[in-house]
């Protein structure tokens, strides 16, 4: 197989005649953000938002063009909302494809504009690395306090690796009545949105840094959550760009951090907390995933990362002390299974830690909606 470069998609590209002006795509600065990796092409073309939709061909245009190009594997192409200095943000409006989803990297919208209306509060699942059980912990969170009456909604923020579909067993495009708003998938009695339902699991996501905060901007103001009493988001892991988005738009009513017993994943999580403390934003508690192993035959417990930790370093901070979860094979094969244990088997005694941790974070989400809602911060970043 050729390898595919920059130049190649580009010289693809300057083939494409955008109609409106008579001139390619390319000399008119219509593409941006041209991305290639090992096959994988991602770019965006920014649009008018007014002429969002009458530009859908030309998307399809260029991502053909784009596909005809040897040795490519992949594409991902987006239409992005362009905007004169002083005018209101506008999204421009596309059809979404298997391997598309619309998203506006050159908009940034204004600190703490961002309005969910219906959504009572909205708490982050964060950690401060990746592979804690972040995500498996989020899911059954979610579930727990559905499970105890709340109406909840579960955004999975995490671009790069999107795990809710699996997890949740749900596959397929989300409908939309008006072609402006999508309707999230249901199971569980939850609500859930994902960038999984618009890509295809095995594409991988090239985006920057802006088009990653602008798809998950959409994926919160252009869903129809309806009337919910917390929503959750799955954070990706990290303390980046993502997460800065979430803090700096989002009204998040607090934020929940994962970590394991063991330190390198400690100090990870140290600095998710230490975030959200800049940012203002209360943290709920931590919570202890993997704390032990449960023998399948005796059940004797094995503390194989160590024992304490997170609890140890909640008293150091002064913050809750949420719960510990085990590493219990059931907990690992329900989720990859889409069926999760807080849902599929809430009395199980591995289900309890769920339940028990998500009684705590309704607790902490009544008094701090009881305190009034909390006006998302502006972040000054330091060098």
């Amino acid at each position: 197989m050729s390898r595919v470069s920059r130049d190649d998609i580009a010289a693809a590209l300057a083939n494409v005649i955008d109609e409106e002006s008579g001139n390619d795509v390319m000399s008119t600065g219509l593409v941006q953000g041209l991305v290639v990796r090992e096959g994988h092409v991602g770019f965006s073309l920014e649009v008018d938002p007014a002429k969002g939709a009458e530009k859908e061909p030309l998307r399809a245009a260029c991502e053909a063009a784009a596909k005809n190009v040897p040795g490519v594997l992949s594409v991902t192409a987006v239409l992005t909302a362009h905007r004169a200095a002083g005018q209101s943000p506008s999204p421009a409006r596309g059809h979404s494809h298997s391997h598309q989803a619309q998203a506006h990297p050159g908009e940034r919208a204004p600190q703490g504009a961002m309005k969910i209306p219906g959504v009572k509060a909205i708490v982050a699942i964060a950690s401060g690395k990746g592979g804690v059980g972040k995500s498996t912990v989020a899911v059954n969170l979610a579930l727990a306090l559905a499970k105890l009456g709340r109406r909840v909604g579960l955004l999975d923020a995490d671009i790069y690796g999107p795990s809710i579909p699996r997890m949740m067993g749900l596959t397929g495009k989300p409908e939309s009545k008006d072609g402006k708003k999508l309707l999230p998938k249901v199971k569980y009695g939850i609500k859930t949105m994902s960038i999984g339902y618009l890509v295809n699991e095995d594409t991988p996501m090239i985006w920057r840094g802006p088009m990653v905060q602008s798809a998950l901007t959409q994926m919160m103001s252009d869903v129809e959550w309806g009337e919910l009493d917390v929503l959750i988001i799955d954070m990706p892991p990290g303390t980046g760009d993502a997460q800065l988005t979430m803090a700096q738009r989002v009204p998040l009513t607090g934020a929940v951090v994962v970590s394991t017993p063991q330190e390198i994943a400690l100090i990870d999580a140290r600095k998710g907390f230490a975030m959200f403390e800049k940012t203002h934003i209360p943290v709920f508690g931590i919570v202890e995933n993997m704390a032990y192993f449960v023998s399948p035959g005796s059940g004797e417990k094995s503390y194989i990362f160590g024992q304490g930790g997170a609890r140890r370093m909640a008293e150091k901070l002064g913050c809750d002390f949420l719960g510990e979860i085990p590493l219990h094979m059931s907990i690992r094969e329900k989720s990859d299974s889409g069926e999760p244990i807080a849902a599929t088997a809430p009395e199980s005694d591995e289900a309890r830690p769920f339940i028990e941790i998500a009684r705590r974070i309704g607790e902490h989400l009544d008094r701090a909606l009881g305190g009034g809602a909390r006006k998302a911060p502006a972040i000054a970043i330091e060098d």
